[in-house]
Parts: C-alpha cells; sequence; structure tokens
C-alpha cells in the first residue's frame, strides 16, 4: 500500500534547518524534552549544556524537537532557545490560544494545539490568522484522552473511537480550508495499539494532509518501545505516517534511538520512506561472556546512532557470539579473557589486551576503524 501525502515545509529561518514532511520525504523523528525550562536553562553554562545535548539528540536522528509550553513565561523561554539552536522547534499548547500567538511572535518552526481543549473557533482562527501570516504550519493534536466533549460522550455510547478520532481531526481541518490555511499537519493518537492503527489507515483513505504518527501514554522503556513497533511499523510498511514520535517515560535519546529501530524495521517491510541507518548487533551477554557489550553499548550508543552511513556494527561478548556469527557487520568488537578483538566483515583486524579492565586503548582502535567505514 503507498499513499501519497502533501508536502510540507518546517523551519527555515535561516539559523534553522529546513525540513520537508511528507510528499514521498523521508520520515522525521521527533522527541519531546522532558522537563520545564526557565530562563535560567538558556543562560550561561546551563545554556551552554543545553544546546549541546539538543545538538546530539540531532545528530543521532531526531529532526524535530517538541517542548510543552503552559504559559507565557514558558513561551518566553522557549523563544529565546529557538533562536540559539537550529533544530527545528515545535511549540505544544493547550487551553490558551493566547500561548500560541505568543509563540509565533519568535522563530519557532511548528505549533502543536489541541481542538478538544484550544477553545472556540474563534480561538483557533486567530491563530491560524497569525500562522498564516508567519508561514508557520500547525500540527492538529488529536488524543483519545481529549476528544471534543460531543465525540465523547459519542465514544460512550458506543460510537466506535476510531471513527471519533478522525472525525474530530476532520472538524478542525474543515476549519483550516475555510480560511485556506494550507500548513496543516494531523496526529490521531491513543494508547490502544488497534485504536491508533485503525484511525491513521481511516483518516489516510480520506486525507493526504500529512501524520505525525505514535502512540500516546505507551509506557516506559520495553513497553513503550514494544507497543509503539507494533503500531507503527505496519502503519510505516503501507506508506502511512511523515513523522514519528516513539513516547516513552524515559531518556529522550532512547525515544529517538527507538524510532530509528522502528524506521529500520519498517524499512526491512519493504517501507521507501523510512531510510536505514546504522544497525547494531549486539549479544544479550550469559555466562560465557568475556566481553562487556552492556558497558561498551552504554558509552558508544549516541556515538553510533550519529553515523550517517547505512552500516552494521556489531557488539559480540564472547567467541561463540563474536566473528563468526557477525560476518554480515561491517565493522565488530568482542573480547576474551583481557583480549580484545576488532573485526570486519568477519575477519579479525585488531588485537589488543587491556589491563585493569581500562578500555581506553579499545575505544581508540575502535574509533579509529569506525573512522574508515
Amino acid at each position: 500500500m503507498s499513499c501519497k501525502t502533501q508536502a510540507l515545509a518546517i523551519g527555515g529561518f535561516g539559523h534553522v534547518d529546513a525540513l520537508m514532511i511528507g510528499g514521498g520525504s523521508p520520515v522525521v523523528i521527533q522527541t519531546m524534552w522532558k522537563d520545564r525550562l526557565s530562563f535560567s536553562d538558556v543562560d550561561g553554562k546551563a545554556g551552554r549544556a543545553l544546546t549541546e545535548r539538543i545538538g546530539r539528540l540531532k545528530a543521532m536522528g531526531c529532526g524535530l524537537l517538541r517542548f510543552a509550553v503552559p504559559d507565557l513565561e514558558a513561551a518566553e523561554v522557549l523563544g529565546r532557545l529557538a533562536a540559539m539552536v537550529s533544530m527545528p522547534l515545535v511549540a505544544d499548547i493547550h487551553f490558551d490560544y493566547k500561548i500560541a500567538l505568543r509563540c509565533l511572535d519568535f522563530p519557532i518552526s511548528k505549533i502543536r494545539i489541541n481542538p478538544g481543549n484550544i477553545g472556540g473557533r474563534q480561538k483557533v482562527e486567530a491563530v491560524l490568522g497569525k500562522a498564516a501570516s508567519k508561514k508557520i504550519p500547525i500540527r492538529i493534536g488529536v488524543n483519545a484522552g481529549s476528544l471534543p466533549r460531543d465525540l465523547r460522550r459519542g465514544v460512550e455510547g458506543g460510537m466506535d473511537r476510531a471513527e471519533a478520532l478522525v472525525e474530530a481531526a476532520e472538524r478542525e481541518l474543515a476549519i483550516f480550508r475555510e480560511w485556506g490555511f494550507a500548513g496543516a499537519l494531523v496526529s490521531i493518537k491513543a494508547s490502544t495499539i488497534a485504536d491508533t492503527i485503525k484511525a491513521n489507515r481511516l483518516f489516510r483513505e480520506r486525507s493526504e494532509v500529512p501524520l505525525h504518527i505514535g502512540v500516546t501514554e505507551a509506557g516506559p522503556l520495553i513497553a513503550g518501545t514494544v507497543r509503539n513497533t507494533a503500531a507503527l511499523v505496519p502503519l510505516l510498511a503501507e506508506g502511512i505516517g511523515d513523522t514519528i514520535r516513539v513516547s516513552l517515560s524515559d531518556a529522550m535519546e532512547n525515544e529517538v534511538a527507538a524510532g530509528r529501530e522502528i524506521l529500520n524495521a519498517a524499512a526491512e517491510m519493504g517501507s521507501s520512506r523510512a531510510c536505514r541507518g546504522v544497525r547494531i548487533i549486539s549479544c544479550p551477554r550469559c555466562g560465557r561472556n568475556g566481553f562487556d557489550t552492556h558497558g561498551f553499548i552504554d558509552r558508544w550508543k549516541e556515538r553510533l546512532y550519529a553515523l550517517q552511513k547505512p552500516v552494521t556494527i556489531a557488539v559480540m561478548g564472547c567467541a561463540v557470539n563474536g566473528p563468526g556469527e557477525a560476518k554480515c557487520a561491517d565493522l565488530g568488537i568482542t573480547g576474551a579473557g583481557n583480549s580484545i578483538l576488532i573485526f570486519r566483515n568477519g575477519r579479525i583486524t585488531r588485537t589488543m589486551k587491556i589491563h585493569n579492565g581500562d578500555m581506553s586503548e579499545a575505544d581508540r582502535a575502535f574509533t579509529e576503524e569506525l573512522a574508515r567505514l
């Protein structure tokens, strides 16, 4: 199944990297900042640390970064941060349309509003008018937990939840169409896998508007990754979904890494827009282990996901799972006792000794081999 979508430009403020979403462009990974920001977070040493972390998220493959904006002060802080980074930033706003209006005074790349709680038609139209004048796209975010009142009652009375979610999105899009607002994206999220898949399939049958997909309130790292994978891989394999977020009760870096792996899985299922990057093969470790795979992955995860090449990296724990079982890997590392082996395509290229568990020499050697890929 191939689904044509409209193309939409995000960003492009000079200091902000522009993205194309939809229209056959590669699927974009998003994450959301986990904490509330204050002015002290964007000043001095804290500000430098903040922008460096955003840079690392970008290097790992994050294309859009969303921030909750609960009040006008938060809008001011986000506005200051937007001028400091090249990552396109998204303002996520509930309840008060005036916050959205203020965010639009800054180089924010996208606004996200929820039709179930942003207010009446006039408030939505005020945001639309200003966003149109600034050429800023708006994501209509529809969640199962915050449907408009009449649709909530409908679901309670037996209406199909997926149908209700799609109707909520279509109502808001109707207002956008009346205004001639062309910069709309839609997200339709539920906490159940079945509703997420059904609602997004149904919406795509009816509209070419770009779709952001994900499972809301998916859970902690393991549960959330499994639930998002179960919902998103089938959709992406069908060509549905232009941006994704793997919502986890965990670190942003793990959301991005999970998103990368979901796109890899979708590529294996035939998605032409889920571009594959690095593939990490690593054994789980057992009583035979001679190499600390867990520690190596923890140290190297961000750097490996920052690779811009479609390569396979193997991190193996012992001779059983060493070069022999990782012949497909472009580069790999394993060990036994105090010896470390680095290999390419199943052939050992380096061996070295470590002393007192010091892995610094092995890390340097691996860095050199990685640079040669």
